[in-house]
């Protein structure tokens, strides 16, 4: 997992460096709690409905992209994460990154994972 500083790097370049690289980018936009991060990346990720919203749930969903990536034949991913100051002052960013960094060694090169600190 990788991350940048707003002020180092726009949304726009990062974009332009992942299509270049013929990777898809899944923006997760900034969200200033654990559980509206969660909810955020469940609309993005199409949760399963009865998995809830919840840690679990995110490392199932990367999983399932990286091996849609593998099986499917479908472009790699990188995760472009906006994160406000105030998420990363909290505890909750890191357990969010654990998660993050777990599904990025699982998937391999099919999934990679960008913190934008905003």
């Amino acid at each position: 997992m990788k991350i940048y500083s707003a002020d180092a790097w726009t949304i726009e370049e990062l974009k332009e460096q992942i299509d270049d690289a013929g990777r898809r980018t899944l923006l997760v936009p900034a969200a200033e709690s654990k559980q509206a991060v969660l909810d955020t990346f469940s609309e993005l990720l199409d949760f399963p409905e009865d998995d809830g919203v919840d840690l679990d749930a995110l490392h199932d969903s990367l999983h399932d992209v990286a091996d849609a990536v593998t099986d499917d034949g479908e472009a790699p991913v990188t995760v472009i994460w906006q994160v406000p100051a105030v998420l990363r002052a909290d505890r909750s960013f890191g357990v969010i990154c654990e998660t993050l960094q777990d599904a990025e060694s699982y998937a391999g090169t099919s999934l990679e994972v960008i913190a934008v600190c905003v």
